[in-house]
């Protein structure tokens, strides 16, 4: 039988960019809390690898060593600015929470 491989060129996302890209909260995003094993199942993957951070940095710099410091927070959860801690991460998650629509249960494919 056929198997299905899924490599990715990035590392996983596993918190949101507050820098201005729109990115899902923590337990929206689907490595959260997830190994890359579960990942793989989940999304019906015979085998799952992605990118070493480390590995995607370092090559970074064999381009350019000038290159001391990158913003790889979706990644790492290492902010380059110091407000954005756990708690401000939970403040921006109830927000979003709070601003999506809610649904009511009707679709475009069961008849609304």
């Amino acid at each position: 039988p056929n198997k299905i491989f899924f490599c990715s060129a990035a590392p996983p996302i596993l918190y949101p960019n507050v820098y201005g890209i729109d990115i899902p909260t923590r337990t929206e995003l689907i490595a959260h809390e997830r190994t890359t094993e579960e990942i793989a199942r989940h999304i019906g993957v015979d085998w799952l690898v992605y990118q070493d951070l480390e590995d995607l940095e370092e090559s970074i710099r064999s381009v350019n060593p000038e290159m001391d410091g990158f913003d790889s927070s979706c990644f790492s959860g290492s902010y380059v600015t110091p407000d954005v801690d756990a708690a401000f991460l939970n403040a921006l998650e109830a927000s979003k929470t709070q601003e999506r629509p809610k649904l009511s249960g009707k679709t475009q494919a069961n008849g609304a």
